[in-house]
């Protein structure tokens, strides 16, 4: 079905690795394909209940966007580029199931990017982060000047982007560009963990906090509005009724 993701479903968990590791998992054309396709079995599959994704090979988790595509662009192919990376990855960050990047190695560029389109980030101690477009004449064009300042701030943001300079797993975590760090060896089985978790909450209350946090920073406080909309929606429904009835009856809930 894909061209170059490999997929593995498990325990409602599917684990989604990145398959060029001859080019460090570089996103081209085919890649994009194939994550609009992903996130049309994700949001269609009943039996996908979180993503993981992650890179293959040792090295990167996507080390950037495959530059031997930019050569011939002209400016309106270049916005359309834009366009349609950033339209990508707000499928990944809107989705309505949770959505983790494992981030095994660079994750540079559009790389850098996805990472921070997916709801949570965990690194493994190699992986290293950055912005470096300026160093090619470019500035970030997949949502990373937006992104990356609402996640570590306007003053870190700006660093990052005008020096290209590359950070480290433990400097990313240090200024919450991750979640949390891990060995190599155990990235994988830690991002399962957190994921398994997170799925034994409540799948509607999950869902309405993805688009809540969504909404932050949205004008006229319309991010506090989506909260209260949300937070009735979620009254009255099985699964509420069934979350306070195992707390008052001192017992784990049992979300359908």
């Amino acid at each position: 079905m894909y061209q170059t993701l490999l997929t593995a479903l498990e325990n409602g968990i599917l684990t989604v690795t990145l398959n060029r590791p001859d080019k460090l998992n570089a996103l081209n054309r085919s890649v994009f394909d194939d994550l609009f396709l992903l996130m049309d079995e994700v949001e269609a599959d009943p039996n996908i209940r979180g993503v993981i994704l992650t890179g293959a090979g040792p090295k990167a988790f996507v080390a950037g966007a495959d530059i031997s595509e930019f050569t011939s662009l002209g400016k309106e192919e270049a916005m359309a580029l834009s366009k349609r990376g950033q339209d990508c990855f707000f499928r990944i960050e809107r989705s309505s199931k949770p959505i983790l990047a494992a981030v095994n190695g660079f994750a540079l560029g559009g790389g850098c990017e996805l990472a921070m389109s997916c709801h949570v980030r965990l690194a493994s101690e190699n992986a290293k982060f950055g912005q470096p477009e300026v160093n090619l004449g470019l500035i970030p064009g997949y949502g990373g000047t937006q992104r990356l300042t609402q996640l570590v701030g306007k003053g870190r943001a700006m660093e990052l982007m005008m020096s290209g300079n590359m950070i480290s797993a433990a400097e990313a975590y240090r200024i919450g560009l991750v979640n949390q760090v891990y060995p190599a060896d155990a990235l994988l089985e830690e991002s399962k963990k957190l994921m398994a978790t997170i799925l034994t909450k409540g799948p509607n209350a999950v869902r309405h906090v993805i688009a809540a946090v969504n909404a932050c920073g949205s004008p006229n406080d319309a991010g506090y509005a989506e909260e209260v909309r949300r937070f009735g929606e979620c009254f009255g429904t099985d699964e509420m009724k069934e979350g306070v009835g195992a707390f008052l009856e001192k017992r784990n809930p049992r979300f359908s």
